[in-house]
């Protein structure tokens, strides 16, 4: 054993740990307007500036180290980061002059803390030996009036470093009606003795790892292959506030028949998201 009593370890911790966080999004917007205007909406608050900033400060949470960023915003909608970074922190002068970020980069290091050079159209973000990837899937359709907005971030991290760390601030970075998490950890790691160790912390729940003030907002369940080192989290908005739902709409405008209508069909559309399949 090393010193606390952490085990020493030969060489580096071979072991990766990765985390697969998605979030939806849903609101009623009945007419095409609303509909294009909430697109719109979502498409300016997640551009790809914006969760750039977010998957900073994830890498600032789990105490790595950002080499390298891509960003690109779509036409129509929609937007995509990806951030290589470092368990250690990397000389500026150590970096690879052919990064289309470098100097970005070297900049931020030395200290700087502010964005530089960064164009509107492409930003990508290397961490050495892991990456913090998101993307934006805004969706609507022209016969549904309930519209949804996904985002999937994928945090993989190798050494010591636990992307678990980062899972409050990703949930309260988003309006998050349905969750759903996936981490694995693969591969093995040694000791001084060569002993070798599928797993470097303990764990037997995604949820171990949520505030509980959040988890008291949800259900959640678990389905976890222990012998595998698979863990899968999903949550679901417990209470359904219709005004935090209407797009552009003021639900005292509405009927009482009408708001228990579509308190109906927003919960139905959660649970089939939830659930993974249609509900007749």
């Amino acid at each position: 054993m090393g010193l606390n009593g952490k085990i020493q370890l030969y060489g580096f911790n071979n072991l990766t740990k990765t985390l697969s966080f998605n979030i939806y999004d849903i609101s009623y917007a009945s007419t095409e307007r609303e509909k294009k205007e909430y697109i719109e909406y979502i498409d300016e608050q997640y551009n790809s500036e914006r969760l750039t900033g977010i998957l900073y400060e994830v890498t600032n949470i789990i105490g790595a180290y950002v080499l390298n960023i891509s960003k690109q915003d779509y036409d129509p909608e929609g937007a995509s980061v990806t951030l290589l970074i470092s368990e250690e922190m990397i000389h500026p002068d150590a970096m690879d002059p052919s990064c289309n970020q470098c100097t970005l980069i070297q900049n931020f290091l030395r200290g700087r803390g502010e964005y530089f050079g960064v164009p509107p159209e492409a930003v990508v973000a290397h961490l050495d030996k892991s990456h913090v990837s998101v993307h934006t899937y805004p969706e609507f359709h022209p016969n549904n009036d309930i519209s949804s907005f996904r985002v999937d971030i994928d945090v993989s991290t190798c050494g010591k470093v636990s992307p678990l760390n980062a899972l409050n601030f990703l949930i309260g970075s988003f309006d998050s009606d349905v969750i759903t998490m996936d981490y694995r950890i693969r591969g093995f790691t040694r000791d001084m003795d060569g002993r070798k160790y599928y797993k470097d912390h303990e764990i037997n729940s995604i949820q171990n790892y949520i505030d509980e003030k959040t988890l008291e907002r949800y259900d959640a369940i678990d389905v976890n292959v222990y012998q595998s080192n698979i863990f899968h989290t999903k949550m679901i908005l417990k209470e359904i506030v219709l005004a935090d739902y209407l797009f552009n709409a003021d639900p005292r405008e509405l009927s009482p028949d009408v708001r228990i209508s579509l308190r109906d069909r927003i919960s139905k559309e959660m649970l089939e998201i939830y659930h993974g399949k249609n509900m007749y």
